[in-house]
């Protein structure tokens, strides 16, 4: 397959890492299997991670994740198996699945997304329906997908504790693929049925400094087990409250936390001999879709926010005010395909790895956040594009975003004549994912 190119002034540190990682690849799926005998694994999960060849991390872990269409069809069997493990750890009865996605039922891409995950479900063997507590949803309606296959979506109905279709339908196993941005709904509350990711896990409470700081222990114990510099794993962040983007309030708070991690990443480069510039994203702590992000270079920036920019910063998905934001170590993304950066997503069910893709951006710099909002279709040479309607120039040309499909899976071939070939780099990367997964297991435990 197709390897993004990595900078040639960074190459030879994801070289060394990537040895590294090799070298000890039976001591790290010892140390995973170890960890998944004590600890739990969300029954599925995406990770978007940046390399800068210096240093290689996860910066954002989702647990309900949405492009499942994405993935090379070819890895179906492995995702197959991948879900009856997960299926049978939530119940270990179950026949049937009932699946509530999100209630976009407008974006074709995300029906896309639904479709694939469905199919993956029915080719694990089971029965599956899908369910909506979306109110405006009066009756089974069939949609389209943005290619065109068919997709009932029916209501959600519940009698005492047990949720079910106007059939009775009513499996022991619910599949969340809906992140809960707007709330729990009164219907998913008290439930008999297992629900997974659980209903904790949604954006209702959920934080991503949460999720980092449990990702602090992972990092710390993984690094100790390679015996590196644990910084080259883990991004700096800090938890910011209290804040107000339209009334301004907390803006020096914000500030003073950026000005702190810009120091602590410059401190770091210094003592590595590295010449780039720090930067920092800003984020909502709570939240997807690239919604309420930032990318600072000095405190400076977060001081007296144009209109436009507070208003980018102030709202996320359903409309939900952010007065929480996470600021995280930005790590620049060293990585093109045909001349634009790109970065890896990595998807998984249980605890394995099923696929992945690159996700890239024409419009975008190195330093910049790629999971870009802007909502526009751009379809590129068959490629799966971002989904929504801006039509002006400038929001168009800023979220050229294709994703480009990894038609092969991950295996470490520390003898490779080329050890920086497509198998190697994906295992490195199936390593960074899984370490995020094995975080948000800490994370749904210690927050539940």
């Amino acid at each position: 397959m197709k390897l993004p190119i990595i900078s040639k002034d960074y190459a030879h540190y994801l070289q060394d890492f990537e040895q590294k990682i090799l070298q000890n690849h039976s001591r790290i799926e010892a140390w995973f299997r170890q960890q998944w005998q004590e600890h739990t694994p969300p029954f599925y999960g995406s990770v978007d991670i940046r390399n800068a060849g210096y240093k290689m991390a996860s910066i954002d872990m989702n647990l309900f994740p949405g492009g499942f269409n994405n993935l090379n069809p070819n890895f179906i069997p492995l995702a197959t198996i991948a879900t009856q493990d997960a299926v049978e750890r939530a119940c270990e009865t179950a026949k049937s699945v009932l699946l509530i996605p999100e209630n976009h039922t407008r974006n074709t891409f995300y029906l896309q997304n639904v479709f694939a995950l469905a199919d993956i479900l029915r080719n694990a063997g089971f029965v599956v329906r899908i369910g909506s507590f979306n109110p405006e949803l009066a009756e089974a309606t069939e949609f389209e997908t943005a290619h065109g296959d068919k997709l009932l979506i029916e209501p959600l109905l519940r009698t005492r504790e047990r949720i079910h279709l106007a059939d009775g339908f009513s499996p022991c196993f619910i599949l969340l693929n809906n992140d809960l941005s707007g709330g729990v709904p009164e219907i998913l509350q008290g439930v008999s049925q297992t629900i997974l990711p659980p209903l904790h896990g949604g954006w209702t409470t959920r934080r991503k400094t949460k999720h980092f700081e449990a990702y602090n222990t992972v990092a710390k114990q993984f690094a100790e087990l390679l015996q590196i510099d644990e910084w080259q794993i883990n991004p700096y962040f800090e938890y910011v409250g209290g804040l107000d983007f339209q009334e301004r309030e907390g803006e020096d708070a914000l500030a003073d936390a950026v000005e702190r991690v810009l120091a602590k990443i410059q401190a770091k480069y210094d003592e590595k001999g590295i010449t780039d510039k720090p930067f920092v994203i800003v984020k909502a702590d709570a939240g997807t879709y690239g919604m309420g992000v930032m990318s600072v270079k000095s405190a400076d920036e977060v001081r007296g926010l144009n209109r436009k920019n507070r208003n980018k910063m102030a709202k996320v998905k359903e409309g939900l005010e952010v007065s929480e934001v996470i600021v995280q170590e930005g790590i620049y993304t060293y990585e093109t395909l045909d001349n634009a950066v790109c970065e890896p997503v990595v998807y998984m069910m249980d605890r394995f790895v099923i696929g992945g893709f690159f996700r890239v951006h024409e419009g975008r710099s190195n330093d910049e956040n790629l999971n870009a909002g802007g909502m526009v279709f751009v379809p590129l040479e068959g490629s799966i594009p971002n989904a929504g309607s801006a039509n002006d120039t400038e929001t168009q040309e800023a979220c050229k975003r294709v994703f480009e499909q990894w038609d092969e899976l991950g295996m470490a071939r520390p003898n490779a004549e080329q050890p920086d070939c497509a198998s190697n780099r994906l295992y490195v990367y199936g390593v960074m994912a899984r370490l995020s997964l094995l975080a948000a297991s800490l994370e749904l435990t210690q927050n539940a």
